[in-house]
C-alpha cells in the first residue's frame, strides 16, 4: 500500500496537468483499475495522440489483466460467483504477485486475497487523489512526475536475481522497445519490447541447456 503512494501522486499530478479534477481522477481510479493505463492517458494526451489511438494502446497493454484472472481461476471455483467477479476486477501485477505466492504456499482464501486488492487500490486511488491537489497548488515539473513509473520498473529491474536470462531479457526489452517506436508504436512499445526480452531468455535458456 505504500508503494502505491510514490507512483500515485505523480499520477495525480499528471492527471491535473491535462485538466482532470479530484472526482474524476477519484471515478477514474474505482472503476478503471490500471496504474499504467492512467500513467499512458496523461502522457499520450501530453504528446498529441488522437483519443481512438489512446483507448487502444492501454486496451492492448491492459490485456494482461485476463491472464492474472485465468491464473487464479482454480482457486475460484468454490465461491461464488459475485465475489469471483470482484476479485478479478481488482487483481493488479503488485496484488497478482502477493496472492499467487500466498495461494501457491497454501491456507489462503478468495476473501483474503479480495480484501489484499480492495486495500491496494484504497492507497492508489488515495494517492492519485491527492496528487491532483498537489498538482493544482504546486508547480512540479511534469518530467519528474511522468519518470515515476519509469523509476519503478528500474527498481525491479535492478532487484532480480542476476543471470545470464535475466540479462537477455532486460537488454532485449529495450532493443524492442526502441525497435517499435521507430516504426511508430509507441503504445504498444512496452508490451512488445517485453514480450521480446522474455521470448529471446526463454530461447537462451533453451540453446544453454543443450549445449
Amino acid at each position: 500500500m505504500l508503494g502505491y503512494v510514490a507512483i500515485g501522486i505523480p499520477c495525480g499530478i499528471l492527471s491535473a496537468s491535462i485538466g482532470l479534477n479530484a472526482l474524476q481522477v477519484f471515478l477514474m481510479c474505482a472503476l478503471f483499475y490500471s496504474g499504467a493505463g492512467q500513467f499512458m492517458i496523461p502522457n499520450m494526451w501530453l504528446a498529441g495522440s488522437p483519443i481512438a489511438s489512446i483507448i487502444a494502446s492501454v486496451s492492448f497493454v491492459n490485456t494482461r489483466q485476463m491472464l492474472y484472472a485465468t491464473a487464479f481461476a482454480p482457486w475460484c471455483e468454490k465461491v461464488s460467483k459475485r465475489l469471483s467477479f470482484w476479485f478479478a476486477a481488482t487483481v493488479t501485477d503488485e496484488s497478482f504477485g502477493v496472492n499467487i505466492k500466498q495461494f501457491e504456499q497454501g491456507g489462503w482464501s478468495i476473501q483474503r486475497a479480495t480484501l489484499v486488492n480492495l486495500c491496494s487500490q484504497s492507497s492508489w486511488t488515495i494517492s492519485c487523489v491527492v496528487g491532483v491537489l498537489i498538482g493544482n497548488a504546486i508547480g512540479i515539473p511534469l518530467a519528474i512526475a511522468s519518470f515515476a513509473m519509469t523509476s519503478i520498473f528500474i527498481c525491479l529491474l535492478v532487484t532480480q536475481k542476476l543471470s545470464g536470462a535475466n540479462v537477455v531479457a532486460a537488454i532485449m526489452a529495450i532493443v524492442g522497445v526502441f525497435a517499435c517506436k521507430l516504426i511508430g508504436l509507441s503504445g504498444p512499445a512496452i508490451f512488445f519490447g517485453a514480450l521480446f526480452g522474455v521470448l529471446c531468455a526463454f530461447v537462451f535458456s533453451r540453446i544453454r541447456e543443450r549445449v
